[in-house]
């Protein structure tokens, strides 16, 4: 017997993340001294927002087929939506800028956000598991893999910031 998640939730959820995102990487941004780590927070945001679109799209796909989002109750997937639906994976009703006091540091925003775009990941891989349209699961693919560069974006700048690299 399958589960059932509402195709609207998940995509909702999906352009909460990137809304986030957006919100975050800008004031993040405005926040910093330093232009290199400046510049490419403002890019991440402008990613943000083409994700987000790519997901309202999507939303509107799936409400305009009616189509319900089934997974299959035996597997790692299931649990992690479910996780997710409860609340426990990550909670998209907290606001980004509250984790913003103004005292952080360059090293400490490059963290925030590294583990922000790990949590993308993780649940843009459950929601490809449980679309249906190979079209779908090519969308997630790409911003899967544009989160993943953001992730190693991030960590480089990290290591900048750090001194590990030049």
């Amino acid at each position: 017997m399958s589960i059932y998640f509402d195709a609207d939730e998940i995509f909702s959820v999906a352009v909460k993340i990137e809304e986030n995102g957006e919100r975050f990487y800008r004031r993040a941004a405005e926040m910093l001294l330093d232009p290199d780590v400046s510049r490419l927070l403002i890019t991440l945001a402008e990613k943000e927002v083409e994700h987000k679109a790519i997901f309202s799209k999507l939303r509107k796909t799936q409400l305009e087929s009616g189509e319900k989002i089934a997974v299959d109750p035996d597997t790692e997937n299931e649990a992690y939506l479910k996780a997710w639906a409860d609340g426990h994976v990550f909670n998209i009703a907290n606001d980004p800028l509250d984790m913003l006091t103004g005292d952080e540091s360059v090293e400490e925003i490059l963290q925030i956000g590294i583990g922000a775009e790990k949590d993308s990941i993780v649940f843009y891989l459950g929601m490809k598991d449980a679309v249906y349209g190979d079209r779908d699961k090519a969308v997630l693919d790409r911003i899967i893999k544009e989160e993943m560069g953001h992730y190693a974006s991030l960590s480089l700048q990290l290591d900048k910031v750090r001194g590990k690299v030049s």
